[in-house]
C-alpha cells in the first residue's frame, strides 16, 4: 500500500510540475530544454515499448523520427500547408512511420538479438544516404517548416504543452501496453522466445505490431521536433546520437519498466545540453555519453528504478520480519548426515549398541 502511494504521489508531483515548467520558469533557454526534454520522455517512452518489452535492443529507430520530420516537411510544402494548420500533418507523420515499420521489421525481424542490432543499425545508414541524395527532400539542403505566427513570447511555451502531450500519450500508450495481454506476450519473448512459441505465442506478428506502435509514436516526436527547430536535414533527421540516447535513457531509468524511460530522458537530456554548452569540443560530450553507456552498462544494468524497488522492498521485508523469540539468532537446521559420520544417539541405534 505504500508503495502504491508512493508511485501515485510521485506522479502527481511530476505532473504538477510538468505543467508548471514554463510559468515558474521564463528562461527562453530553460524553455527550450524543456521541449527537448519532452520530446525525448515521448522519444524513449516509445523506443521502450519495443526494445524494452521485447528485448530486441534496436539502433535504428532514428529511422521513424527522421521519416515522421520528412513526411511533415514535404507534405506542408507540397500541399503549400502554412500557419497552425501544421500540426494537422501530425497523423500522417505517424502514419508514414508505421507504414516504414512494417518492411523494417519484415527484414530486421528474421534475426534474433544481437543480429538485429546489426541489421537495424545497416537500415538506419540506408535511410541517411537516401535522404542525401534524393530530390524529394531537397538531398543535403534539406527542408525547411512553414512559419508560425506566433508570438515569441509564448512560442516556446506552446511548443512545449505540445510535447508534453505527446509524452503523456506515449507514457500512458506504454502503461496499457505493459498491462495488457500484448505486453504480457513481448516479455514472454524477451525472456525465452522459444519457450513463448512453445505456449502459443505467435512471436513474429507480436513483434512486429510493436514495432509499427513504437514507430509510428517516434514519428511523431520527429514531427514535433521538425516543427520546433524549423528545418531538417539527413544528418540531424536521421542522428545516431539519437540512438544511443533514447537506448541509454531507458537502460539508466530501467529497461522494460514504464518510468524507467521517462527518468532517464528528465536527467540525461538537460545533461548533455548543458555538456554541449560547457565544453569546447563538440565531440566530448558524444564521448561522454558513450562513455555513461557503458558505465550504466555495467554497474546498473536493471537501471536505477527496478535497482531502488528491489532494495525497498528487501529493506521492507527485513523490517517487517518477526524477530526470534528471546532475542536469540534463529538456529538452522542440522545438515544430513553423510556416509562416514556418526549417526546421532537415538532409540534404535542404542538398542544396536546394547547387542
Amino acid at each position: 500500500m505504500t508503495l502504491a502511494r508512493l508511485r501515485y504521489g510521485g506522479l502527481a508531483v511530476l505532473v504538477a510540475a510538468a505543467i508548471a515548467f514554463p510559468l515558474a520558469v521564463t528562461n527562453q533557454e530553460a524553455a527550450t530544454l524543456g521541449f527537448d526534454a519532452m520530446i525525448f520522455v515521448a522519444a524513449a517512452a516509445a523506443w521502450n515499448m519495443f526494445s524494452g518489452y521485447s528485448g530486441y535492443i534496436s539502433l535504428g529507430h532514428a529511422v521513424f523520427f527522421g521519416s515522421g520530420a520528412y513526411a511533415a516537411g514535404i507534405a506542408a510544402r507540397d500541399w503549400q500547408v502554412t500557419g497552425a494548420a501544421i500540426f494537422a500533418l501530425l497523423p500522417l507523420s505517424a502514419a508514414v512511420a508505421a507504414l516504414i515499420a512494417v518492411p523494417f521489421g519484415l527484414v530486421a525481424l528474421r534475426v534474433r538479438r544481437h543480429t538485429f542490432v546489426v541489421v537495424t543499425i545497416a537500415i538506419f545508414f540506408i535511410f541517411q544516404l537516401v535522404a542525401s541524395n534524393i530530390a524529394v527532400t531537397n538531398g543535403t539542403s534539406g527542408l525547411n517548416a512553414p512559419f508560425l505566427l506566433w508570438s515569441p513570447v509564448t512560442f516556446d511555451d506552446r511548443f512545449y504543452y505540445v510535447a508534453l502531450a505527446l509524452a503523456v500519450l506515449a507514457v500512458a500508450l506504454s502503461w496499457l501496453i505493459r498491462g495488457s495481454r500484448f505486453g504480457l506476450q513481448l516479455r514472454a519473448i524477451r525472456d525465452d522466445e522459444d519457450r513463448a512459441a512453445g505456449l502459443g505465442v505467435r512471436a513474429m506478428p507480436v513483434k512486429l505490431a510493436a514495432l509499427v506502435i513504437s514507430g509510428a509514436v517516434t514519428g511523431l516526436a520527429g514531427a514535433v521536433w521538425f516543427f520546433f527547430i524549423g528545418q531538417v536535414y539527413p544528418q540531424s533527421a536521421y542522428d545516431p546520437i539519437f540512438d544511443l540516447t533514447v537506448a541509454l535513457m531507458a537502460f539508466l531509468g530501467g529497461l522494460g519498466s514504464v518510468a524507467g524511460p521517462v527518468l532517464g530522458a528528465l536527467v540525461l537530456e538537460p545533461a548533455q545540453q548543458y555538456l554541449t554548452q560547457q565544453l569546447n569540443n563538440a565531440y566530448l560530450s558524444e564521448i561522454l555519453l558513450g562513455v555513461i553507456f557503458l558505465l550504466v552498462i555495467l554497474v546498473l544494468p536493471r537501471g536505477v528504478i527496478p535497482t531502488a524497488g528491489e532494495r525497498l522492498t528487501a529493506w521492507r521485508a527485513m523490517r517487517m520480519a518477526p524477530a526470534p523469540a528471546g532475542g536469540a539468532a534463529p538456529s538452522l537446521p542440522a545438515p544430513p548426515a553423510t556416509a562416514g559420520e556418526d549417526r546421532p544417539a537415538g532409540p534404535a541405534h542404542a538398542r544396536e549398541q546394547s547387542r
